[in-house]
């Protein structure tokens, strides 16, 4: 089977709790992030109602982001789309492959015509 029909495997998901350190222990897994980006996603996330900051009086300053109930309800969803593409994968791949092998052109050649 050739695996260069399909796209590159996406990255590892990030864990839930991934949101719980304070803002200088979130850059760290999320290198190439600038901290001027990461504060904007993390106020449009907060914004809409996706994750709480908690804001904490110490020196130095600290702050935790929390997902809310909001925010955790996408899991179950992307949870039962990970188990049909685990069930699935592979008749999707065999049907793919036979219709390369029958000659048809894939999707992405057709459409740049």
């Amino acid at each position: 089977m050739s695996e260069s029909i399909f796209a590159p495997a996406p990255p590892a998901p990030l864990p839930p709790d991934l949101f719980d350190p304070s803002f200088s222990e979130l850059k760290v897994p999320l290198r190439g992030i600038t901290p001027k980006v990461l504060a904007q996603s993390l106020r449009a996330l907060e914004r809409d109602g996706l994750l709480t900051r908690t804001e904490f009086e110490e020196n130095p300053p600290r702050v935790e982001y929390e997902l809310t109930a909001l925010g955790r309800s996408p899991f179950g969803p992307m949870n039962v789309a990970c188990a049909w593409a685990r069930e699935y994968l592979g008749q999707l791949a065999a049907a793919r492959e036979a219709h390369l092998a029958a000659g048809v052109q894939p999707v992405s050649s057709r459409a740049s015509r």
